[in-house]
């Protein structure tokens, strides 16, 4: 008889005789939780940024600064550095699926954006980047050592207004005795990143205004931060004065709304489907009130610089063009602030500038011509122009487009459009020392990097076939462009860093100079754009003599050392103080044609007019010596 093999104990339930069938095993509770975790939008969003910030960590201490070459940092940050910036790039591209449910994570890749870019020199450089922060480094130390300003006292070099103008430097001057620190330097090169920090939330205040749809407000921010190549966001009284602009351009636009102005504005069918509704009005007192709190901000504005409270005023006034924020009270206190300011503190460089009008007055192409010397020689400052004409155009391109195939979002964002344009008369005024054009580009810039986004974000929510094309367009030009502005940004920003960053050494060498110059003693220096070439300002004068016309600067080249030995007075103590820097500085420039400085150099070396005092890998020290007798 044949009998059945038993099944195995673990296939027979339990108390019974019959067989069942063993279970799968479970799977890990805490396998599962991480499964799900790795694939939430929480986790596709925080990979790229964790990819990045590994990569830029990895390429921060293989900068190669100290060896800079003619093309700056560009050929000096690896490819890994590019690599993290790109991976940002995308990373936030994606957040932008999730930007109005989440829009932490389109912040964190602003902010990390921004500190990307504009970090390196911060954690990096052992000497202050940029020759006007050391300029602005010298003003605030000589702010602390006599511990007021004196403006009724003249300085050479146009220096008397940084004590006319005091309201930023009293502010870095207090940080100072916050801090607890020797001076400026010491935090100087953060400024970039700590002003671009703070300008976000005015930004996002601004769009939002304007915009219900997160996609746009956080692209705008993301272009505004790519086209702000200009350099003025560092430790200066523009960069300052600039970010309290924009706080009051933001309170006006938010809470200056006349009762009954909004019209059309209130029918949604008239708008973009990314407007959102048009903020509350305000009453009479109400504004008044607001008048008085924005009023210690715009006395700020008028202490710090000349030029922002014009473009405030202008601003302002463009508003008053619309119904909407016809605020003429708010303007005409602007307008007495500023007036006010320079009739007292500012009063000699006002004057001054008022008997210039005349020459600069109507000379539209001269006021727009990008510094006061010729065309910069040299790959590497040839490449920067290039770089910065094809970031205007395409920021001015893209704006334009939008203005004109979203008509109904101009219609709600009609401030943005008007703030845009209101600097551009400023050319018909004066030319600002060669930075106009720098100055009407970054007053525009809020406006038209709103715009500029616009182009890219379609609307959301449109069901027509032109909508979904255009959907699916820019989900491939959105990236495409935000890449290529960061290659525009890149070399405008770092592309002339060799005349930006300097070695200690060749700050030792310049303050050695002026220590061994008796009180009183004429410094003169091929340029202004070199580390400590305001050291002690108060005490010495100076003449920057190639930052002329370039006819001038080619007849000096014929005979540099009795060009030079014309200009200094009987009997006065001078020295010639000459630095790598200022060599990247005149070609990067355009003062002097490729090779000028060497020839120069070599020249007064070479001239019995003049005496090497010192000379080192840096540069060299000459002191003038009317005789050969020495």
């Amino acid at each position: 008889m044949q009998h059945e093999v038993p099944a195995p104990v673990a296939d027979r339930g339990v108390g019974s005789g019959r067989e069942v069938k063993e279970p799968a095993p479970a799977r890990a509770p805490s396998a599962a939780r991480l499964t799900s975790a790795l694939r939430s939008p929480d986790a596709l969003n925080l990979a790229p940024l964790l990819v990045a910030a590994a990569l830029w960590f990895w390429a921060l201490p293989r900068i190669d600064f100290r060896n800079i070459a003619e093309f700056g940092l560009l050929d000096r940050f690896p490819l890994t550095f590019y690599a993290a910036l790109t991976i940002l790039t995308c990373g936030f591209v994606l957040t932008l699926r999730r930007a109005g449910t989440a829009p932490l994570w389109p912040a964190t890749y602003c902010a990390a954006m921004l500190f990307a870019l504009k970090a390196p020199p911060a954690i990096l450089y052992d000497n202050v980047r940029y020759a006007w922060a050391s300029k602005h480094d010298a003003i605030i130390s000589r702010l602390l050592d006599q511990g007021t300003v004196r403006p009724g006292t003249e300085l050479s070099g146009g220096m008397s207004a940084y004590d006319q103008w005091p309201g930023f430097f009293s502010l870095d001057a207090a940080l100072v005795r916050a801090f607890g620190v020797d001076a400026a330097a010491s935090f100087i090169n953060w400024a970039p990143v700590a002003l671009g920090l703070l300008t976000v939330p005015v930004l996002i205040l601004v769009y939002r205004t304007f915009s219900d749809d997160w996609r746009l407000v956080w692209t705008g921010v993301w272009i505004f931060q790519l086209a702000n190549w200009v350099g003025q966001d560092y430790l200066s009284p523009q960069g300052f004065s600039y970010l309290l602009y924009l706080t009051v351009f933001a309170v006006v636009v938010r809470h200056f709304v006349l009762p009954g102005s909004a019209g059309t504005l209130r029918d949604r069918s008239m708008l973009d489907p990314a407007a959102p509704a048009v903020p509350p009005p305000t009453t009479t007192r109400q504004r008044a009130i607001a008048v008085l709190i924005l009023l210690p901000v715009i006395a700020t504005i008028n202490a710090s610089h000349q030029l922002t409270p014009i473009m405030l005023c202008a601003t302002l006034f463009a508003l008053c063009l619309t119904r909407r924020y016809r605020n003429i009270g708010l303007l005409v206190t602007a307008g007495l602030v500023a007036l006010v300011w320079n009739l007292t503190m500012g009063r000699e460089l006002f004057l001054e500038t008022l008997g210039t009008l005349k020459e600069k007055a109507g000379d539209l192409l001269g006021n727009s011509r990008p510094g006061f010397a010729g065309d910069p020689t040299g790959p590497g400052p040839e490449l920067v122009g290039s770089a910065n004409i094809l970031m205007v155009l395409a920021l001015g391109g893209l704006a334009c487009a939008a203005v004109i195939l979203r008509r109904k979002l101009v219609r709600s964002a009609l401030p943005l459009v008007l703030a845009a344009a209101a600097p551009l008369p400023m050319f018909a005024v004066n030319d600002y020392g060669g930075e106009m054009i720098f100055r009407v580009y970054l007053f525009g810039l809020p406006g038209s990097a709103f715009f500029a986004a616009a182009a890219l974000v379609p609307a959301a929510g449109a069901t027509s076939r032109a909508a979904v094309i255009a959907r699916r367009a820019t989900a491939v030009a959105l990236p495409v462009t935000l890449v290529a502005m960061l290659a525009g940004f890149l070399p405008s920003y770092y592309g002339k860093e060799g005349m930006h960053y300097a070695p200690p050494g060749e700050t030792a060498l310049t303050r050695r100079a002026f220590d061994q110059a008796p009180e009183g003693s004429l410094i003169l220096a091929a340029t202004g754009a070199f580390p400590d070439a305001y050291y002690r300002y108060d005490r010495y004068e100076r003449w920057f003599f190639t930052e002329q016309e370039v006819d001038e600067n080619l007849r000096m080249l014929k005979d540099p050392a009795g060009y030079l030995a014309g200009g200094i007075p009987a009997d006065r103590p001078a020295y010639v103080i000459l630095t790598r820097t200022q060599g990247e500085a005149v070609i990067g420039e355009g003062y002097l044609p490729e090779g000028g400085f060497d020839t120069l150099r070599s020249a007064l070396e070479k001239s019995p007019l003049f005496q090497v005092v010192e000379e080192n890998t840096y540069g060299v020290v000459l002191r003038y010596r009317p005789t050969t007798g020495g």
